[in-house]
Parts: C-alpha cells; structure tokens; sequence
C-alpha cells in the first residue's frame, strides 16, 4: 500500500519536473542514480546560443538601466541595479546587474573584483530581506551555460527548497 502511494506521488513529481523547459536532473529512486532528462531551453536561451558572444549595441539590460525599459527595481546604487525577473524560476528571483556592461564573467577583468564584489554584497543583502529561509546564487556564462544576455547578471532564487544537482 505504502509503494503504491510512494509511487503515485512519485510519479506526479516526475511529470511536473518533467513540464520545465530547462534541463534537470531527476533521481530514479529505485536504482539510487540520477537520470539525466534534457529538454529544451527556451526561446530567448537557444537565440543567445546561436550566438557564441555578445553582439555590439545595447542589450535589454542597458536598456533597463538607461530606463529605456521599465523594469521592477528593487534596488538601485551608482554601480548595479537589482530587479525581479520577468520570468521567475521561484518564488523569489530577481536579477543584480553592473551599470558598466561586461560581457561575461570570463571577460571580467582584475580591475572589476570592486564591482563583482560589490555584485554579491548586494545578492547577499537582498536575498537575505526576500528569502530569510536560503537562496541560491546562479551565474550563468556563455554559450553552454545558457547566458541569454550578454550583459553580467546574477540570479538570485528563493521561497523554495532548491534541488541539487541543478540542470
């Protein structure tokens, strides 16, 4: 009676896991293993990943920061600028950008550990108002690792258990 239950919840775990568009890892309870489940990024991803770097002109974030865009900032300083995600993975996540663009994490300079400090120092401050109970902390970088814009960003995610290991 208890397997079949097990295995009920199990089963409707696995067919919402398996609704997401981005790629997860699901574990087969019964071989004590990971399975490895690849579904496609969305849109704006497999566009950014057609191109292998930045392309020259504005991104949607300078465009936030020169408010070209409207976005829902919830904190703004002379060097970055935090705002919800317009598509949200938790319950809690929002973006922190640099004003000044750097690419990608791997173009940062040694001139840039102030402003990528700075970076988390605001992550930690905000996700500890928003998420008190833990949040995660995403860096995505080029092409194969589903950066969508060319412009640093941190992803902050929270108001949810986390699974590990992530996509």
């Amino acid at each position: 009676m208890f397997n079949k239950l097990f295995q009920r919840a199990f089963d409707r775990t696995l067919k919402f896991r398996l609704k997401k568009n981005y790629p997860t890892n699901i574990y087969d309870l019964s071989r004590g293993s990971a399975i490895e489940v690849r579904r496609p990024y969305s849109d704006e991803v497999r566009k950014a990943q057609a191109q292998s770097v930045a392309t020259p002109g504005p991104t949607i974030f300078d465009k936030i920061i020169s408010k070209e865009i409207k976005a829902d900032i919830i904190y703004e300083d002379e060097f970055c600028l935090a705002f919800n995600d317009i598509s949200p993975q938790a319950p809690v996540h929002f973006l922190v950008i640099p004003k000044r663009r750097i690419s990608r994490l791997q173009d940062a300079a040694d001139g840039d550990k102030e402003l990528l400090g700075h970076l988390m120092l605001v992550a930690r401050l905000l996700g500890a108002q928003r998420a008190p109970s833990g949040w995660r902390l995403v860096v995505n970088n080029g092409r194969d690792g589903a950066q969508s814009v060319y412009h640093v960003h941190l992803h902050v995610l929270g108001g949810r258990q986390m699974g590990w290991p992530p996509g």
